[in-house]
């Protein structure tokens, strides 16, 4: 081996491991005789995030002569784009005097790296030849900025040229299908990946499985994980995030525990699968332990484990430790403000909701739509009409943001709750969106409230317009004729139900009792003790009397005795959740419970009794909001 050859090993060893000031002095003549080492060392600099180091070396070669070579300058043109020092590249591109097809296909990742679109267009375009890794680059940077349809338009007029994508690209027009929710063009996709023998890359495979289940075929992109000869991370995350977009918490829950045993370490991307799974279930005993793991990974102050585990804490019904997650996270972005806005919302802490968007904006950090969706959600559950509506004033006026259906969902939620029902009304028929059922269902609900039969029978028409199966719909309207005691009108709200084959959604409650969660419906005879909690409930409800508790017999919709009623109100599903906590846990330990309905108002004003007699705090999570009972009040301050 001659010395020159041996000197230039020990060279690019050097450069290997990063040490580029030792690698230059030790080998200053080497480098002056052959130019083209330039390229280690400004490899190198990539390698150690020095951009300051790779400009000393670009100043050397300027003085070397040996600018215009094609081979170091395409090096120092990957060293600018790598960096983002896209002025630099630019500048740099174009004094170059001779280029060639790499030179391009540089700037256009540079270009569409920065967000440039136009720019990697127009050279994209100039470019008298192209090669693979042009297309690749244009396919690629398009789906990252989510311009899918462009995409896909460039992957066809490769595939129509004979070239061949590369996983990258292919994963690339995937995730555009997915978001397109393009099953069709996707299915055409999944045919050439066939073809071209990329069924059984990782990177393609999950882009693939991701596709169909973005595309609600869940079946088919199980499938194609399952055909998967290896699984990696990515395979059980995009297996994870199918099974929780699919509403199948449980099943999310199962993979992990598979996932762990199979030896593989869980990510962040894992923990939100994961947490949120938690999150929905409202699981706090299995989400404080993924919180210790997420913890023992090194992934519990990641922003986006974070937001999770704010939301996670809120919805189990621990506000204060949502609040400590987000304090302990320091570099918290929009998302995770407003997640914990929107968790003081859910618990009625309108307040402290307003106290932290305060703090965002006296910190100059950015807000989004969902900033403001979290804010009027907090007013509207606190009965701060006003502010509710200066806030949303203040979202399109101040900061330019579009109001979206949701919005105009909360501010017909404010104004109806308030009262201002003709005007909630004039603002859902005026606004520049189309109305959906759920807007038309939040006027209905504030109908029942103010017990309005003439604008809820309007308002309930046009809920039925949309959805006439909505069942929610014909119950609220038959709660406001059962207000009125309009029984006539009750019965044919029922008889429209039964002619429809419309079915009442079934109220059901769940309570966590030693890591074990236990499920109650309405008058359920299911639970193995339930003999047990119905005297338990006959002598509470006997104590609750005696402190003045009268049962509100006017919410039951069906014509029937007092006795009846009451029976039938003691059975709803939250107390005999609420029974069962308190025969299971030590005295004083708060109780949780989750409700798929809205708790009704009789439940409320019992659980406020408990809560007194008991001397412990009982948490009521509904489908609206979150209830804490204490000493014989409720947060919601009976505004819900």
């Amino acid at each position: 081996m001659t010395t020159f050859r041996m000197a230039k090993e020990q060279f690019a060893t050097l450069c290997s491991r990063g040490h580029v000031r030792e690698a230059f002095e030790s080998f200053v003549s080497e480098i002056w005789a052959e130019p083209h080492l330039f390229s280690n060392l400004l490899q190198a600099c990539i390698g150690l995030k020095s951009v300051s180091l790779g400009k000393q070396l670009h100043s050397l070669i300027l003085t070397s002569g040996c600018s215009s070579d094609k081979f170091i300058s395409n090096h120092l043109l990957n060293l600018y784009s790598k960096f983002g020092e896209l002025r630099a590249a630019v500048a740099l591109f174009d004094r170059m005097p001779r280029r060639n097809i790499m030179s391009c296909n540089i700037m256009i990742k540079a270009y569409l790296e920065m967000g440039d679109i136009e720019s990697a267009r127009n050279l994209f375009d100039e470019m008298p030849e192209r090669n693979i890794a042009t297309w690749n680059a244009m396919v690629t940077g398009l789906a990252k900025f989510e311009i899918n349809e462009e995409s896909l338009v460039f992957f066809s007029r490769m595939n129509e040229l004979g070239l061949m994508p590369d996983e990258y690209s292919l994963g690339s027009v995937l995730r555009g299908c997915a978001h397109l929710g393009a099953l069709f063009a996707g299915q055409q996709v999944h045919a050439y990946v066939m073809k071209c023998g990329f069924e059984f890359n990782l990177v393609v495979g999950c882009s693939l499985a991701h596709m169909y289940m973005k595309a609600s075929s869940m079946d088919d992109g199980e499938r194609v994980i399952n055909w998967m000869p290896d699984y990696n991370l990515v395979a059980w995350n995009t297996l994870m995030a199918g099974k929780a977009q699919k509403g199948s918490f449980e099943g999310v829950l199962d993979q992990y525990c598979m996932m762990k045993k199979a030896g593989f370490r869980p990510d962040k991307i894992t923990f939100v699968s994961v947490i949120s799974s938690c999150s929905e279930l409202a699981i706090l005993g299995q989400g404080k332990q993924i919180h210790a793991e997420a913890i023992k990974a090194g992934a519990s102050y990641e922003v986006s484990v974070v937001s999770s585990l704010v939301s996670m804490y809120s919805r189990c019904g621990c506000l204060q430790e949502s609040f400590k997650s987000f304090l302990e996270c320091k570099e918290r972005d929009v998302v995770l403000w407003s997640s914990m806005i929107a968790a003081y919302g859910f618990h009625g802490q309108g307040e402290e909701a307003i106290k932290l968007f305060n703090q965002m904006e006296q910190e100059n950090l950015p807000v989004n739509e969902v900033t403001f969706l979290s804010l009027l959600y907090a007013c509207s559950h606190c009965g701060m009409k006003d502010k509710g509506l200066d806030f949303f004033d203040m979202m399109v006026k101040k900061y330019g943001l579009k109001a979206r259906l949701e919005h105009y969902t909360c501010v017909v939620d404010l104004l109806g709750r308030s009262g201002c029902l003709e005007e909630a009304e004039a603002m859902i028929r005026s606004m520049p969106v189309k109305a959906d059922a759920i807007i038309w269902k939040t006027l209905l609900s504030a109908c029942k409230l103010h017990k309005n039969a003439e604008i809820g029978r309007r308002v309930a028409a046009e809920v039925l317009a949309i959805d006439p199966q909505d069942s929610a719909s014909y119950v609220l309207l038959a709660n406001i004729y059962s207000s009125a005691k309009r029984w006539q009108n009750v019965s044919e709200v029922r008889r429209a139900m039964k002619d429809k084959m419309v079915k009442k959604e079934p109220g059901v409650s769940w309570v966590e009792v030693k890591n074990q969660v236990h499920q109650f419906h309405m008058g359920g005879e299911c639970h193995p003790k339930h003999l047990e909690i119905n005297q338990y409930l006959e002598q509470l409800t006997s104590e609750m009397k005696k402190r003045g508790y009268v049962p509100d017999t006017n919410s039951v919709l069906h014509d029937m005795d007092n006795e009846e009623k009451e029976h039938n109100l003691r059975h709803h599903s939250e107390k005999l959740a609420i029974a069962f906590a308190l025969m299971s846990t030590p005295a004083g330990v708060p109780i949780r419970v989750m409700k798929n309905l809205r708790v009704c108002s009789d439940c409320h004003v019992a659980i406020k009794y408990i809560s007194e007699i008991k001397n412990l705090e009982i948490i009521v999570r509904d489908s609206s909001r979150f209830h804490h009972f204490k000493n014989g009040t409720c947060s919601c301050g009976d505004y819900w």
